[in-house]
C-alpha cells in the first residue's frame, strides 16, 4: 500500500488488522536489527502468523528479498507492505516481488469522505487527515510541503525539479 505521508496507511491497517504481526521500520531497534540481519525477520514470526504488516518498507528495500523467500516457502503467508516512496524502491533496484504483489494507493481524503459540513475545510486545508483536523493547519501544511515535497523533488536531481519545487512551494505557501 503506497501513498503520501500522513494519509493514514498505518492507522488504517492497525484498525482493520489489530491482531496481525506488525513490523514497524520507524522503530529504531527494529530497523537496526533488520538492516544488519534481514534473516532475523524469519525468527520474529511464529507458525500462527499468517498476516504480516511491514510499515515503511521504503526505509529497508533489501527486506523484500526476505519477504519473497517467506512467500515462496509458505503460500499461506500474506504480507501488507506500506511505504510513501515507490520511486525510492524502484530507484534502489528493490525486489518488487514480481507476480507476488498487488499494489494499492491510499490517497488523501476526498470531499465525499470528509462530508458536506467540512467541504470548506477540505478545500482550504487539503485532504491529509492530520492537517485537516489540525488546530494549526496552515503551519502544518507549510511544514508538510516544505519537508516532504522538497525532499522528494530533490531526489530527482535535475534543475527542472529545483525550479518546479520553488514554484510549487511559492504557489501553495500561506
Amino acid at each position: 500500500m503506497l501513498g503520501p505521508r500522513q494519509t493514514g496507511k498505518s492507522t488504517l491497517l492497525k484498525t482493520v488488522f489489530p491482531n496481525c504481526h506488525n513490523i514497524d521500520l520507524l522503530e529504531a531497534d527494529t530497523f537496526r536489527e533488520l538492516s544488519a540481519f534481514p534473516e532475523s525477520m524469519r525468527q520474529r514470526l511464529t507458525p500462527a502468523d499468517r498476516l504480516i504488516i511491514i510499515d515503511e518498507i521504503q526505509k529497508l528495500p533489501s527486506l523484500l528479498d526476505e519477504v519473497q523467500l517467506l512467500i515462496d516457502r509458505n503460500r499461506d503467508l500474506r504480507f501488507i507492505l506500506t511505504g510513501s516512496s515507490a520511486r525510492r524502491l524502484k530507484r534502489g533496484s528493490a525486489n518488487l516481488l514480481g507476480g507476488r504483489a498487488l499494489f494499492y494507493n491510499l490517497h488523501p481524503l476526498t470531499s465525499a469522505e470528509v462530508g458536506h459540513e467540512r467541504h470548506l475545510d477540505r478545500i482550504n486545508r487539503g485532504g491529509l487527515p492530520s492537517i485537516l483536523d489540525s488546530s494549526a493547519a496552515q503551519q502544518d501544511l507549510n511544514a508538510y510541503v516544505g519537508t516532504n515535497f522538497n525532499a522528494n523533488i530533490a531526489g530527482w536531481n535535475t534543475s527542472a525539479a529545483t525550479n518546479m519545487s520553488s514554484m510549487f512551494t511559492s504557489a501553495f505557501s500561506f
